[in-house]
């Protein structure tokens, strides 16, 4: 039997609720449980006046975002469409059926003015960490570090040469801020070497071609996750250079001891967190051990023996070198003031059988030491162990976490421009991805049945 045809009637009085028609198991509804913005408003108070018209409700513009950065949902004309139309959105907002949402330019506003100027991205994240760490979701044990190239909102055809510096009318508010971190170690001053282009839209996203194929304008994404949940416990933006990113790991692992009171012991990462230098700040300076692949080219290619063929007697502070005879150092640093030069006698090499593979075209074989070698030793020595096997393969959770934030949450490429932009977008990225981690781990309790 064919229904009735349905047409619209109007009626004066309606029973609806939001509440009703949002589904149990909606993301949204798993993620509203672990989201508290009071704290926030609170820190936004100072400013706003007291006098004028009210503002938009700044918690309803951090829920659009959250939903948005959860969601996929890239930009924010489509986000204003969406919370408008669908009704899960609106009960996150606490909109209702009535409630008006903000123009689009409402977020560029308070983004360069309020949110920046209170870093309050930044306090959302560590919101939303502390409530991981209350449910329990951080051990606080072993920590993994890693960084990840996401291309900048700039054309890489419109690129110009570095040595023709910025062009005149590169007066936009991304140029200002590539002025302002010239100096920083984890932009500017990350390395001496100049890039080879320079885009006039974001100058301080940088020329790379780590990929291999084409070269592209980019920043990199660095996070220090807890290994037990993988969950994010801090993230930094940084120019796309591997200096940075060791420059990034380090003031996330002070920042999550100064903030959290999280103290690893053990930090997981690749041969680029595998310098001397660095290891040793890790091993001496922190106590951390170093999960780590060594960052060494000592090895030689040309039949001739590798450092690795001399052995250290630690108690004397003496190589001994194949044919068993003795080189010392005088103590003296030399290069970088961070290496020791052992050196043999050359009345032991010159009558030595072994001198045309140990040093063929020199008068004696000279060993240099790095003063951070005890830490690339101990870091040899996990590597080699059971557990340094099980760190190698948890540390993909974070290689994990880059596939999903850019095939997932889709920010494969910034939309937002300047270091602050970047710093922005992946302070929401990773507090999205928390989120979902949150209502992944901790289902919603369903009513059990009268």
């Amino acid at each position: 039997m064919m229904g009735p045809r349905q047409v619209e009637q109007g009626a004066l009085f309606y029973e609806f609720s939001l509440d009703t028609h949002v589904p149990a198991d909606h993301l949204l509804r798993s993620i509203d449980r672990f989201v508290d913005l009071t704290g926030l408003r609170q820190e936004l108070a100072p400013f706003y006046a007291s006098t004028g018209r009210p503002s938009v409700d700044p918690e309803l513009m951090i829920r659009m975002l959250i939903i948005g950065y959860c969601l996929g949902i890239r930009s924010e004309r489509r986000l204003c469409d969406e919370v408008h139309l669908n009704l899960a959105y609106r009960w996150f907002c606490r909109l209702g059926l009535d409630g008006r949402v903000p123009d689009h330019s409402t977020f560029s506003k308070n983004r360069h003015g309020r949110f920046r100027h209170s870093d309050l991205l930044r306090r959302l994240f560590e919101t939303v960490l502390a409530r991981c760490i209350a449910e329990g979701l951080v051990g606080g044990e072993g920590f993994a570090v890693d960084g990840s190239l996401i291309r900048a909102d700039a054309n890489r055809q419109k690129g110009v040469e570095n040595s023709a510096g910025l062009p005149p009318e590169a007066v936009s508010r991304a140029a200002r801020e590539y002025l302002a971190v010239l100096d920083e170690a984890a932009f500017g001053a990350a390395t001496p070497v100049p890039p080879k282009f320079i885009s006039p839209a974001d100058p301080a996203a940088r020329w790379t071609g780590a990929h291999g194929g084409q070269a592209f304008f980019a920043y990199t994404a660095n996070y220090l996750i807890d290994l037990d949940h993988a969950i994010i416990v801090d993230v930094e933006a940084t120019t796309a250079i591997r200096q940075a990113e060791v420059t990034a790991a380090k003031r996330m692992i002070e920042r999550s001891r100064e903030r959290f009171d999280l103290y690893p012991a053990k930090l997981a990462g690749d041969s680029g967190y595998g310098s001397a230098e660095m290891l040793g700040w890790l091993v001496y300076e922190q106590g951390i051990e170093p999960h780590i692949s060594v960052f060494d080219k000592s090895t030689r290619t040309d039949g001739t023996f590798s450092r690795a063929d001399f052995a250290y007697d630690q108690p004397d502070d003496v190589y001994r070198c194949p044919a068993g005879q003795v080189l010392t150092t005088t103590g003296t640093r030399v290069n970088d003031g961070a290496t020791l030069l052992y050196r043999a006698s050359k009345f032991d090499c010159t009558p030595c059988p072994l001198k045309a593979r140990c040093c063929p075209n020199e008068p004696r074989r000279k060993v240099p030491r790095s003063i951070y070698e005890g830490a690339r030793d101990m870091a040899r020595d996990i590597a080699r162990s059971e557990e340094g096997k099980t760190s190698r393969r948890e540390r993909k959770k974070i290689e994990m976490l880059f596939a999903h934030l850019k095939r997932i949450l889709k920010l494969d490429r910034l939309r937002l421009r300047g270091p602050n932009g970047a710093k922005d977008e992946f302070h929401l990225a990773a507090a999205a991805q928390n989120l979902r981690k949150l209502a992944k781990i901790i289902p919603v309790l369903q009513p059990s049945p009268a």
